[in-house]
C-alpha cells in the first residue's frame, strides 16, 4: 500500500520545534497514526497506543507511572481515552520546556479538547488532519484556496484536470485514505465496516444509551441534508427520535470530524438574515453511500447531484485551510427573501463572494447576488464562479470562473 504524503506534515515538522505538545485530531481512519510514525522514522521517540486496554489503564489510574515508563520524546496514539494525562503532561511541559516532547493524536475533539483547553492552553499545538484533499491525492501540495489569479494560475500546474464525470466519481468514492491507496477497492464494504466499527463505537463512548439501527437511520437522514440549511426537526422527524436525542447526535457528530457547519455571514449591516447554519460532510463517499447511490453516473444525473456537488467543494476549500494548520472563515449569505450566496471567504479583510454550480457555461446571471454583500461592512473583493468549465477564466475582471478539480 502506497503511503501518500501529507500536507499536514510540515506544519507537524514546524510545530514540534516550537511546542512542547503537538495534537493531531481528526476522525478515524483518515491517517494521523500513519503519517506521524512516517515522520518518527530514524528518530528516538516511543510510539504508544492507548487502544491497548493495559496502557489505558495505567495512563488513567497512575498516569504518573506512564509517563516513567513512556518518556518524552513520545508519541501517545488515542489520548482521548486517558484526560487524566494532560495534567502530568503539563507538569513536564513546564518543567522541561522540551519543544515536541509530546505528539498526540485523539479521534474525538470533544470533552479531550476541554482537557487540552485547561491544561495545556499556550502549551499544545492543536492541528486537524481530515480525510485526503483531491490536491493530495493528485500528489500536489496545497496553499488555503483564495480567489486570486496569480496563485489560481498557479495551482493548475500540480492537479489533475477533471470533468464532470471525473469529478462525480471523486466525489462518490470519497477520499479516505484506504479507498484512495488501493487497500480497499469497495468503497461500499469499506463505509459499511467504517460505520460499524468505529463511528458507532466512537458515538456509544459518548452516548451511553445507542441503538445500532436507530443511529443508521439518523446519520442516513443528516447525509440526505448535506449542503442544506439545518432543520433539526426534519431530521428528528425522519430518524423518528425527538429532537433533543437529535441535536445531541449531531454534536457527537461534529465532535468526530464526521460532520461541520456552515454558518451564515452576518454583521450589523446586514439584516433580515438566516440564522441557522448549512450542514456538510468532510467526506462525500460516506454521503453517497449512506443515501444509497449505486454509482457516480446515478449520481450525477440523480436529484442530489447539485447537493453532493456544493458539500465536495466546499469541504475541499476547508481541507486547503486545515492542512496548512490554519482556520478558514467561511460563511454563506442567505436573506429572508431566499437570496443566497453559496459561499462566502474571509481573508485579509475582504469578502470574496463564490457561486458552486454544476454548468461548464456559466453567466452573469449567476454573480448578480454577490452585491448583496456591497452593504457588508467588510468590502467585497474578486467573486468566483466554481463550476465544471474545463479551464481558468473569468465572467469579467472582478468575477473568475475556476474549474473544480482546481480548488
Amino acid at each position: 500500500m502506497q503511503y501518500i504524503v501529507r500536507n499536514l506534515e510540515k506544519v507537524v515538522n514546524q510545530v514540534t520545534k516550537e511546542y512542547p505538545v503537538v495534537l493531531v485530531t481528526g476522525p478515524r481512519q483518515v491517517g494521523k497514526t500513519t503519517m506521524l510514525q512516517k515522520l518518527m522514522e530514524g528518530t528516538d521517540r516511543e510510539y504508544v497506543t492507548l487502544d491497548d486496554l493495559n496502557e489505558r489503564n495505567i495512563a488513567k489510574t497512575d498516569p504518573e507511572l506512564f509517563l516513567q515508563l513512556h518518556k518524552p520524546p513520545v508519541f501517545i496514539d488515542e489520548v482521548q481515552y486517558a484526560p487524566e494525562l494532560f495534567p502530568y503532561i503539563k507538569i513536564y511541559a513546564d518543567k522541561n520546556h522540551k519543544p515536541g516532547a509530546f505528539w498526540l493524536t485523539g479521534s474525538q475533539l470533544f470533552g479531550m479538547m476541554r482537557g487540552v483547553q485547561e491544561s495545556l492552553a499556550g502549551r499544545a499545538a492543536v492541528l486537524t488532519l481530515t480525510s485526503l484533499s483531491q490536491a493530495e491525492i493528485s500528489g500536489g501540495m496545497t496553499e488555503p484556496f483564495t480567489i486570486d489569479m496569480e496563485a489560481l494560475s498557479a495551482r493548475k500546474e500540480d492537479r489533475k484536470e477533471a470533468d464532470a464525470r471525473d469529478i462525480f466519481e471523486r466525489i462518490y468514492r470519497g477520499s479516505m485514505p484506504a479507498i484512495v491507496s488501493g487497500a480497499n477497492s469497495n468503497s461500499q464494504i469499506f463505509y459499511s465496516s467504517y460505520l460499524s466499527t468505529y463511528i458507532e463505537r466512537d458515538v456509544r463512548e459518548l452516548s451511553d444509551a445507542i441503538d445500532s439501527l436507530a443511529f443508521l437511520r439518523f446519520i442516513t437522514a443528516v447525509a440526505a441534508r448535506c449542503g442544506q440549511v439545518l432543520n433539526i426537526a426534519d431530521i428528528a422527524r425522519d430518524a423518528d427520535m425527538n429532537q433533543v436525542q437529535a441535536k445531541s447526535w449531531l454534536g457527537i457528530l461534529e465532535a468526530l470530524g464526521i460532520i461541520f457547519y456552515l454558518h451564515p455571514y452576518s454583521n450589523n449591516l446586514l439584516k433580515r438574515l438566516i440564522k441557522t447554519p448549512k450542514l456538510y460532510f468532510y467526506d462525500t463517499g460516506l454521503v453517497c453511500y449512506l443515501t444509497r447511490w449505486s454509482s457516480a453516473e446515478t449520481l450525477e444525473s440523480g436529484a442530489m447531484n447539485g447537493a453532493a456537488l456544493e458539500n465536495y467543494v466546499v469541504a475541499e476549500i476547508r481541507k486547503t485551510y486545515l492542512s496548512c494548520g490554519r482556520e478558514p472563515y467561511l460563511y454563506y449569505y442567505r436573506d429572508k427573501d431566499a437570496k443566497e450566496i453559496d459561499l462566502i471567504l474571509e481573508h485579509d479583510g475582504v469578502l470574496n463572494p463564490i457561486e458552486i454550480k454544476k454548468t461548464s457555461n456559466p453567466g452573469t446571471e449567476l454573480i448578480k447576488t454577490f452585491k448583496l454583500l456591497d452593504k457588508a461592512s467588510v468590502p467585497r473583493s474578486k467573486g468566483a464562479v466554481i463550476c465544471m468549465k474545463p479551464g481558468l477564466s473569468a465572467i469579467d475582471r472582478d468575477n473568475y470562473i475556476v474549474p473544480v478539480w482546481m480548488i
